[in-house]
């Protein structure tokens, strides 16, 4: 290993450990030997990594930087030799997943788990967005979207067909009424799901050729689309949400779909992850692992 790279591999070990006195152990050298080394690290890179106590250390918010990178572009050169030299060995170190609040605690946590006990050396990092994070700020290793990703430099496997539906619950429609065509949405009161800079309260819905832009009444609103489902179960309106996120109410009557006729945008659930990042193991296996998951489910199931 050049000197960069044995600074990160003693790192990740002292981080693992949680104490000099643990990480001197097994390297099998002294404490202060263990001591003087990160001293000379954050000498040369003029800052603090750790704050150090008699029993334990904790890492500065630079110590958490460096970890970082320094397990993943460990993990990197792993990968890379595993591959050249055509190694079986499991894949393991840092895998970093982003997902949508909803879908992401629903789905995608519970995968992981099982991910984990399958692949236990490989750590994992969950993170729920709001708005999708772009994969050029190499912040996440594989990101779960809805729709097709515009970006050619990426890779987007299908993880599930999905599409996104009106309904309302029957309380609601029992009061107000169910509307039949696109345009009786103005008469409504609707509840809308904030994402990013999306125009808001614009629901565009379609049937053949003919499209349907409609700016409907917005009396509630929301960036988490587990609220907005919990409104809508109240009977405070009609939502547009993802088929996975409430088919199960469907089973159960507590929400009704409507104007089931009409189509809305795409809406199919892909893991997307950088070229770069396409002989990644850790990546193939999360992938194969939700690809296989979700592979002959339907929503609500």
């Amino acid at each position: 290993m050049t000197a960069p790279t044995s600074e990160m591999a003693f790192f990740s070990l002292l981080a693992r450990n949680g104490s000099l006195v643990a990480a001197a152990r097994e390297m099998g050298v002294s404490a202060p030997a263990v001591t003087k080394r990160l001293s000379a690290m954050e000498s040369r890179l003029g800052v603090q990594l750790v704050t150090r106590t008699t029993r334990r250390m904790h890492l500065t918010a630079e110590g958490e930087i460096y970890l970082l990178h320094a397990r993943r572009i460990l993990a990197d050169i792993d990968d890379m030799e595993r591959h050249v030299s055509s190694s079986d060995r499991s894949p393991h170190g840092l895998l970093r997943v982003n997902a949508t609040l909803g879908f992401g605690r629903n789905h995608i946590a519970p995968l992981l788990s099982s991910f984990r006990k399958r692949y236990p050396e490989i750590d994992t990092q969950l993170q729920l967005t709001v708005a999708q994070p772009p994969l050029s700020e190499d912040v996440f290793d594989v990101c779960i979207r809805f729709g097709e990703p515009p970006d050619a430099h990426v890779i987007a496997r299908l993880i599930a067909p999905n599409r996104r539906v009106l309904c309302a619950s029957p309380a609601y429609l029992k009061r107000h009424g169910e509307p039949h065509a696109p345009e009786e949405l103005v008469r409504h009161s609707c509840i809308d799901i904030r994402h990013g800079d999306e125009t808001h309260g614009v629901w565009r819905l379609h049937q053949g050729k003919r499209a349907h832009t409609v700016k409907v009444p917005v009396r509630m609103s929301t960036n988490d689309g587990e609220i907005a489902v919990t409104w809508a179960l109240d009977g405070h309106g009609i939502i547009l949400r993802a088929e996975w996120d409430v088919a199960r109410y469907f089973k159960t009557n507590r929400l009704r779909p409507i104007l089931s006729r009409y189509q809305t945008s795409a809406a199919d659930i892909y893991a997307v992850y950088p070229a770069r990042h396409q002989l990644n193991g850790r990546v193939r296996a999360f992938v194969d692992f939700i690809q296989e998951a979700f592979s002959g489910r339907k929503p609500g199931t």
